[in-house]
């Protein structure tokens, strides 16, 4: 029986279909096999190393794990800038009471200038219900006029200020804005001498002789200070 020349060549086809298939596959096999050489697979459990490496420190010298509260501490006395040396309870004592001393001269004791040379013509002072405020002088500088100011209160009861009720006004009727500086938020009774400033720009000071300054207490508004014709001719 003769074949059919198409089923010949179909069969054909498929051996070598075949054959090439079975190359490519024992190539691809081989060129895997050298590629992975020295390759292993990884530990899977890795918390047995840690464990081991815990156990034989001392005869392998394995890696030391430090306590996060040892990491803590020295991270935190680096950034503070603390010496490694620890300070002894005594010093550190003497230390807290140095601090609290210091605190109380500050709150006890008031804002202290050098004493100037009086000026002609001050100082100029005004006093209401046992608040005194006295102008001491009055200088130009950086481009404003500074008026040192100083404030004490010996009246029974304390008083408080807010500035921005503070009234600046020239010879001539005009109001001036000012700002202040070193001035009490609050006299205390029987408080000692507060010592600021009253700064004013120069450029509203033209062909101006005079000032006068006006304040009054806050909230109650129950004593009001009016010191007048403070000489700031230059």
């Amino acid at each position: 029986m003769k074949l059919n020349s198409t089923v010949v060549l179909t069969l054909t086809l498929l051996a070598l279909m075949l054959g090439a298939g079975s190359v490519s596959a024992f190539l691809g096999f081989d060129i895997g096999s050298k590629a992975l050489k020295g390759v292993t697979s990884p530990d899977s459990r890795p918390t047995s190393k840690f464990a081991s490496a815990k156990t034989g420190n001392s005869q392998h010298g394995g890696l030391m794990l430090l306590k996060e509260e040892e990491i803590l501490k020295t991270v935190k006395a680096r950034i503070e800038g603390k010496s490694k040396a620890p300070k002894s309870e005594q010093e550190e004592e003497e230390e807290e009471t140095e601090t609290v001393s210091n605190k109380q001269k500050l709150e006890e004791k008031p804002q202290e200038q050098l004493e100037e040379k009086p000026q002609p013509g001050f100082p100029v002072s005004a006093e209401s219900e046992g608040v005194n405020l006295s102008v001491q002088s009055a200088r130009y500088s950086g481009g404003a006029l500074q008026l040192r100011v100083k404030m004490q209160n010996k009246g029974k009861n304390s008083v408080r200020f807010l500035y921005s009720f503070l009234d600046v006004s020239d010879d001539k009727g005009r109001t001036l804005s000012a700002s202040t500086d070193g001035l009490p938020s609050e006299l205390p009774n029987n408080s000692p001498t507060y010592t600021g400033t009253i700064s004013i720009p120069t450029a509203l000071l033209d062909d101006v002789k005079n000032i006068s300054l006006s304040l009054t207490d806050y909230p109650a508004q129950q004593l009001k200070l009016e010191v007048s014709d403070i000489p700031v001719g230059r």
